[in-house]
């Protein structure tokens, strides 16, 4: 045994006294605390600029905003030119949108500091002149940059359409001149016509691959086919019908010209009993002998008496959409001529059942593996011979629960447990559309 200073036993097992723990603990503590206070590697403003831009890169613009005024080495990290390779500017009138909008201070830093770095822009933009405007004066300022891809959206109708025509095309003009490795373009519902068009291609042929531009009124079948012409790497088209045409499919289908992946064609009709032109079967044939894997993409809002020109032969549609209400004979040549059919919506056709339109789909269209029902109607009988006939390639199927009617085959109750059989998984009648 020892005695202690105050003349207190302590044992000699190595363990001092619960006082002497706390105290030593306490003493040793602090010098680690103030060890890692003074310790660099613990100085978050002196973190490399390569693990600073990693951690922007998953920051909102506004939490960037924010974290650039800790430090000067976070403010030079806030500007690295790999954080405004991509930019989305929005764009709207804060009276009259629930959009956020980019701060016009920060659309000014951009012009000035960044538009050399811009390689991904898009424009979101709400249905007011003001704000389409104001895409346009931006656009016309980007005289330094060379966009890969430039987007126009219009969150509703009319913005760019509203815009001066003279306006929006010189501003678009100075972005096809400027960019020379334009390889995406979306500019549906914009005044962009034949002329501008030109000027895309004299700088960018090579390098275009996607052109999205429906419901563009001022481009013509001639404008479009210059595009096609020129542009042999083009991938991804979409435009509207009246833009589509015997010509144009030949050009796309050319030895020049790559392998087309998607074409999209809107086909709407703006007045009642318009009148729409036929494009050749053998115009459709020669399209997929050259992209035989290419997806032709349909969307249909029509009038019932308009359908005439459509589906009267073989064509290689793979996606079907019909937004307003289509003909049970229409349907039925559907079935007939769309043997490469993957997907098909139809949303309203009246009261009249489709048992023998579905049942002519499922024996001809032998790769389909999604379809939406909206206001329709099929007795269960029949619709259980369809899903039955299409077996398990059925991945999609959104049938309204008004759509399905009780015959002597099947009530509602019983149409859950027969289906699911037939698709190899649990399947349940819509309560709301989910197309």
């Amino acid at each position: 045994m020892k005695r202690t200073k105050g003349g207190e036993e302590a044992s000699n097992d190595g363990n001092p006294p619960e006082a002497c723990k706390k105290v030593r603990t306490e003493t040793s503590e602090e010098p680690e605390a103030v060890a890692a206070s003074e310790s660099p590697h613990c100085d978050w403003s002196l973190l490399p600029q390569e693990i600073l831009l990693h951690i922007f890169q998953y920051l909102p613009l506004l939490d960037r905003a924010y974290a650039s005024q800790v430090c000067r080495g976070w403010n030079e990290a806030f500007h690295m030119p790999e954080l405004w390779r991509c930019f989305e500017f929005e764009l709207n009138q804060p009276a009259s949108s629930y959009l956020k909008a980019t701060h016009p201070d920060l659309i000014k830093q951009i012009i000035k500091r960044h538009s050399n770095h811009l390689q991904y822009v898009s424009f979101k933009v709400d249905s007011s002149t003001e704000s389409a405007e104001a895409a346009c004066d931006i656009l016309s300022q980007l005289v330094n940059c060379s966009l890969k891809t430039l987007g126009l959206i219009s969150t509703a109708r009319p913005s760019f359409m509203e815009v001066p025509k003279s306006h929006f095309i010189s501003a678009l003009t100075v972005v096809f001149v400027n960019s020379k490795s334009l390889s995406s373009l979306k500019i549906d519902d914009t005044p962009v016509d034949d002329p501008s068009l030109k000027v895309l291609v004299a700088n960018n042929s090579d390098t275009l691959k996607l052109l999205k531009m429906s419901s563009c009124p001022h481009v013509s079948p001639a404008g479009i086919l210059c595009v096609a012409d020129q542009c042999h790497g083009l991938r991804e088209l979409a435009l509207n019908y009246h833009l589509l045409s015997d010509e144009l499919l030949l050009a796309l289908s050319s030895e020049k010209h790559v392998h087309l992946e998607h074409l999209r064609i809107d086909v709407v009709s703006e007045n009642p009993g318009q009148h729409f032109h036929t494009i050749k079967k053998s115009s459709w044939d020669a399209m997929v002998r050259h992209s035989p894997k290419f997806n032709l993409v349909m969307y249909f809002f029509l009038y019932e008496d308009e359908f005439g020109p459509f589906f009267n032969d073989e064509i290689p549609v793979t996606h079907l959409y019909f937004g307003r209400s289509v003909s049970k004979e229409v349907l039925g040549r559907v079935g007939l001529h769309c043997p490469r059919l993957v997907e098909l919506v139809v949303c309203a056709n009246g009261l009249r059942p489709l048992d023998e339109e579905l049942i002519r789909i499922a024996k001809h269209c032998t790769q389909l593996s999604a379809i939406g029902l909206g206001e329709c109607e099929v007795s269960c009988g029949a619709f259980v011979e369809f899903v039955k006939m299409c077996g398990r390639r059925l991945s999609q199927l959104s049938i309204m629960e008004e759509v399905l009617i009780p015959d002597h085959k099947y009530s509602l109750d019983e149409i859950h447990w027969e289906v699911s059989k037939h698709l190899g998984r649990v399947w349940f009648p819509d309560m709301m559309p989910t197309w």
